[in-house]
């Protein structure tokens, strides 16, 4: 039933992509000059989760490591990688400069002062979830390598640079920024339609079954993807023929509490306190969550910066806020 498991992971990159012909042609013209050898101006991608930032700037990264024949290139996991450390030591490692760098001894200039010294091949280097770095101003300092591009993904626009100092947001103010809203059922019904091409076998699931599929998951491609995965194997172990619509609907729940999960093990631990309060009071208002989590959390941060933390709960769908001001509410999301 299965032919391909790669093509049902959330980070399989397609050789073609459906229903973002205006953000790809967009980020095409953006990036266009490094076909010359020139610095390509920043590009933020923004928009929910699910909805192909990172799959497309993916993409058109391969596309450009096949026309130009020179040509280094990183992702970074700002999630994963958030300290300015981890970040240097990963764009280092895309040009192979690790090999003497300890991670308890080597100053964190040293590394910054290597990258800039690391040759002038473009480098083009994909910054996902960049709102989760913890020292904003590395973005300054990358910025003011001559030739390095970067590619900034964030969720919320506003919470980005909003957490940004004058002196960066002043450089990135001017950045092309490119908006991706959520997908439609037909477009995912799609994008769906192609993965099962690609990995599964003829007839394994019918229009109807991709129509489920799509309408259970809320625009978010992510999610519609790991309901098929978690079907397809589901099926593999049925005494049924296909995909049915039964197991489609008993897999949805499992598909969306596994993407959840992965989510909330990937926190900080600043995020996570927040969360694990949230999670504890069901319901609780700002102040109150305020001082619970100073009292339990190392270094706590400052209000608006807690407010930023509880911005991207809100866009992972880990919590929901209502209303405003004093009258807000944070709770768990469904």
């Amino acid at each position: 039933m299965i032919t391909d498991a790669r093509v049902l992971q959330p980070e399989f990159i397609p050789r073609e992509v459906q229903h973002r012909d205006a953000e790809v042609n967009y980020l095409s013209s953006v990036l266009d000059p490094i076909t010359d050898g020139n610095r390509a101006d920043p590009a933020l991608l923004h928009g929910p989760s699910g909805v192909g930032k990172t799959c497309i700037a993916k993409f058109l990264v391969e596309q450009l490591r096949e026309a130009v024949v020179s040509l280094n290139y990183q992702y970074v996991n700002c999630w994963e990688d958030h300290s300015r450390f981890k970040a240097l030591y990963r764009l280092l490692d895309g040009v192979s400069q690790t090999v003497d760098i300890h991670r308890q001894s080597t100053p964190k200039d040293v590394l910054l002062e290597r990258l800039r010294d690391a040759g002038d091949t473009p480098y083009v280097v994909i910054l996902d979830e960049v709102d989760q770095l913890e020292d904003k101003s590395l973005l300054y300092d990358l910025y003011r390598i001559p030739h390095l591009t970067m590619i900034l993904i964030a969720n919320n626009e506003e919470g980005l640079f909003t957490s940004m100092d004058e002196r960066l947001n002043s450089r990135l103010t001017d950045c092309e920024r490119i908006h991706f809203g959520s997908y439609h059922e037909e477009e995912l019904i799609a994008i769906l339609r192609d993965r099962v091409r690609w990995g599964l076998t003829d007839d394994v699931i019918d229009t109807a079954g991709l129509e489920l599929i799509a309408a259970n998951a809320g625009g978010d491609a992510r999610v519609a993807i790991g309901i098929l995965r978690r079907a397809a194997r589901k099926a593999r172990g049925a005494p049924v023929d296909g995909i049915t619509p039964e197991i489609i609907r008993k897999v949805t729940p499992e598909a969306k509490s596994e993407i959840k999960q992965k989510t909330v093990d990937r926190l900080t631990a600043h995020q996570k306190t927040l969360y694990d309060i949230i999670t504890e009071h069901r319901e609780i208002e700002p102040q109150k969550l305020y001082s619970l989590y100073c009292e339990k959390a190392d270094d706590p941060k400052t209000k608006r910066m807690v407010r930023n933390y509880l911005s991207k709960l809100e866009h992972y769908n880990l919590i929901v806020a209502e209303g405003h001001t004093k009258a807000r509410i944070y709770r768990l999301q469904g």
